[in-house]
């Protein structure tokens, strides 16, 4: 056994430490396609020396102290889902698996606000507070892979958004543990005026400032109603335009999705006809409230010259909308598919979503990109790019990986848009971090060295190794 796992188990029981062969391999990665490409061609290296599973915030603090004392790289993992390689630990690491973190603390029906520990699965926490007559209206894709730490450290955005917010507009406050190993609280107060709001320090952070061990999260009783929708555009251009209008004067239907036409196409093609743009709309709330928001939605849509289609595409979304195919099933056709998640404002949105189809239709060996808008905003809204490249060697297939996302990036960039609206930058996108955050970037980077001077949390993530 490793010092660090013969130090672990001494101090939390051997039970709790494994370093089996198995388990090591089990948490070399999380959901990143790229270390999933590495691994099926034998590339993958690195990978933890110990896995810890620790049960309570202390025994997370006690994991911490003696890995930082012994300079031994800390990677916290929850369900694994994520993307862009933030759970893909360094060689040597120690993995913090918050598997057994677990259960809901608290649920005050008064405050209307639930205290649920990390390593809570998501879709577990949700039937949880469902059959108390209650929702968080945080409902990502991953909801039944993800966990509810995982949420904040990666600063995630759920499909029903638009009404409910974002996790950093349903987060009141955490519970995280420094890389001192002290163990920091913030007040779940519903809003306070308490100088800068230390609880985003841990939004977003990835695990590289603190490991979060404990979220209070807001609830919202479960809509009285709920109705469904599905509109046809000519272009991607109006259906973006009509989006626009409906949130700025501040309707929120609960979701607000429009595909492009290649996504129709190959989602909606049962109701749509060909070479539109289908905005698929879930209201939900009080009746009277649903009714009238769609009315509003259709009006807008209408404006742009929409036309009204089967209901029953909304609701075929609805029902598969977290069903999709394991990228090893691409990887052994030797394709790779990848989605990237950006985001800009309305007056450059439509810009960018043909500056991004544009770059990466000169991807050698593209088969196709699309794009569609899932999260909106008054300001603006995000554009969610799914690409699938056949290279013609499939040994040099991460060359035309990383050629796909850097052509992205730097689009993405030169429209002044953001690299990440809801995935987090994870090792992926840390490249180019410092370009979007510009003359605020060495703020982070100072917050960092702060917080974990010997830079043993998360190395490489937000901020390249030192």
């Amino acid at each position: 056994m490793t010092e660090i796992g013969q130090a672990l188990a001494a101090a939390l029981g051997a039970d709790r430490v494994a370093e089996d062969a198995a388990t090591l391999a089990a948490h070399r990665t999380d959901y990143w396609v790229l270390a999933h490409l590495r691994a099926a061609q034998g590339r993958l290296e690195g990978g933890p020396a110990c896995v810890v599973r620790p049960r309570t915030t202390a025994e997370v603090a006690t994991a911490v102290r003696l890995a930082a004392a012994r300079g031994v790289p800390i990677v916290a993992r929850g369900g694994g889902s994520g993307v862009v390689g933030g759970a893909t630990p360094p060689a040597g690491s120690l993995v913090v698996d918050l598997g057994a973190l677990t259960g809901i603390v608290e649920l005050n029906e008064v405050a209307l606000h639930a205290r649920v520990r990390a390593g809570t699965n998501g879709g577990e926490y949700e039937r949880l507070v469902q059959a108390r007559g209650y929702t968080t209206g945080n409902y990502p894709q991953s909801i039944d892979r993800s966990t509810v730490g995982g949420w904040v450290a990666t600063r995630a955005a759920g499909q029903w958004s638009t009404r409910y917010g974002n996790i950093e507009d349903l987060c009141l406050g955490v519970e995280a543990v420094l890389a001192s190993g002290a163990v920091v609280r913030t007040n779940p107060a519903p809003r306070a005026s308490t100088g800068p709001s230390l609880r985003e320090l841990f939004l977003g952070s990835e695990g590289t400032l603190g490991i979060v061990t404990e979220v209070t999260l807001r609830l919202h009783p479960l809509p009285e109603h709920r109705a469904l929708a599905t509109l046809a555009f000519a272009s991607m251009a109006a259906g973006l335009e009509a989006i626009r209008r409906v949130v700025r004067v501040g309707w929120r239907p609960a979701v607000l999705r429009l595909y492009d036409a290649v996504e129709t196409g190959r989602h909606f093609g049962q109701w749509v006809p060909p070479d539109r743009a289908a905005l698929v709309v879930v209201g939900e709330g009080p009746r009277a409230l649903v009714e009238v928001e769609l009315a509003a939605v259709r009006a807008a849509a209408a404006a742009e010259g929409a036309v009204e289609c089967d209901a029953a595409a909304a609701a075929h979304w609805l029902a598969g909308r977290n069903t999709v195919p394991p990228w090893d099933f691409f990887l052994a056709r030797e394709l790779i598919v990848d989605t990237i998640e950006v985001a800009a404002g309305w007056d450059r949105v439509a810009g960018l979503y043909d500056a991004v189809l544009a770059t990466l239709g000169a991807v050698p060996g593209i088969v196709v990109a699309s794009a569609h808008s899932s999260h909106s905003y008054p300001q603006g809204t995000n554009l969610y790019v799914t690409f699938v490249v056949k290279p013609a060697d499939w040994a040099r297939a991460e060359e035309s990986y990383l050629d796909a996302w850097g052509r992205v990036m730097q689009a993405t960039l030169a429209a002044g848009g953001t690299i990440s609206h809801h995935h987090g930058i994870g090792r992926l996108r840390t490249p180019w971090l410092a370009e979007e955050l510009g003359s605020s970037y060495p703020v982070l980077a100072a917050v960092k060295r702060a917080l974990d001077p010997a830079n043993v949390m998360n190395p490489g993530v937000l901020v390249p190794a030192r």
